[in-house]
């Protein structure tokens, strides 16, 4: 059975992993006969968010505590991540991937990513095993591997232009579809960038995990 890592960054849009997009990504690797192994960098939040008004609340959360919510407690810290047991990383969007696995949500163009996916995400690129990050997740890939590739992170034109700025080659997307570069093995998809309701994000993410299972037996 073909592991599946999972990166998580906490649980929540607004300060963690987009919830939809996680369930649906978990639901769709056991249902390509996949096992998914979840990870989460074990450090505080860049903030915590009242997620019925949109307000910052005054409180310090933990990312991999909150993140074992949506992995029923099975979970690991992103640091003992090993690229050689697994066979593809996928990486669900939501807000605490630009807030905790990055800085992308402050600095833009100029972030930095969590040493911890670098390291696991290279380590698995230069395996020859495939990557899928999914909404917002997919800006961090030109800080990641350092290399031109294609991905989407839907129509939306300004980050699009600091997904180029970043040195990454951004394709215009819809909802229910998926971007990939063939040579990278990278697969990219809009999911709640673009979505108005589940049943959209969840036709890009089922496609993109299927497109990674696929390239997962092309190694």
């Amino acid at each position: 059975m073909k592991k599946i890592g999972v990166v998580l960054s906490g649980c929540g849009v607004f300060d963690g992993s987009e919830i939809h997009e996680t369930v649906i990504t978990l639901l769709a690797i056991a249902r390509n006969g996949a096992e998914a192994v979840c990870f989460a960098p074990d450090k505080t939040q860049a903030d915590v968010i009242n997620h019925l008004t949109g307000e910052p609340m005054a409180e310090s959360r933990n990312v991999l505590i909150e993140a074992a919510r949506l992995a029923r407690g099975t979970i690991q810290p992103l640091a003992n991540a090993k690229a050689q047991e697994l066979d593809a990383l996928i990486v669900p969007g939501g807000f605490g991937a630009a807030k905790n696995l990055s800085n992308f949500a402050s600095q833009g163009s100029v972030c930095t990513v969590e040493p911890d996916l670098v390291t696991l995400a290279r380590d698995c690129h230069a395996a020859g095993k495939p990557l899928g990050f999914i909404c917002i997740a997919p800006a961090l890939l030109p800080v990641i591997l350092q290399t031109p590739l294609r991905l989407t992170i839907g129509t939306d034109v300004d980050t699009a232009d600091v997904v180029e700025e970043m040195g990454g080659e951004h394709v215009p997307c819809p909802v229910n579809d998926i971007v990939v570069d063939e040579e990278q093995k990278v697969v990219t998809t809009p999911a709640y960038m673009l979505a108005q309701r589940i049943d959209e994000a969840a036709d890009g993410i089922e496609k993109l995990v299927s497109r990674v299972l696929g390239l997962c037996a092309d190694a």
